[in-house]
């Protein structure tokens, strides 16, 4: 499997959206392990997204942002 090179920009986007999702699942007063739980993703997953590790697919931007209460738009 290759792995996917992100310039520095993309990388920094990566970062501000997970970012953006720790901010929302503090706020919700949430853990990391009930957020995967409520959007029915893997703890690990949410932690390598917050950090800016995963180009997180659209779907699973859906699911967290559900699980969150929030509009997907609020994300970004």
């Amino acid at each position: 499997m290759s792995k996917t090179i992100y310039s520095d920009e993309e990388k920094e986007f990566l970062k501000q959206i997970g970012n953006r999702i720790r901010e929302l699942r503090l706020n919700a007063e949430l853990s990391q392990e009930k957020l995967a739980f409520e959007s029915d993703l893997d703890r690990t997953y949410i932690g390598s997204v917050e950090r800016g590790e995963r180009n997180v697919a659209i779907i699973n931007l859906r699911k967290i942002a559900r699980a969150l209460n929030v509009e997907i738009k609020s994300i970004f």
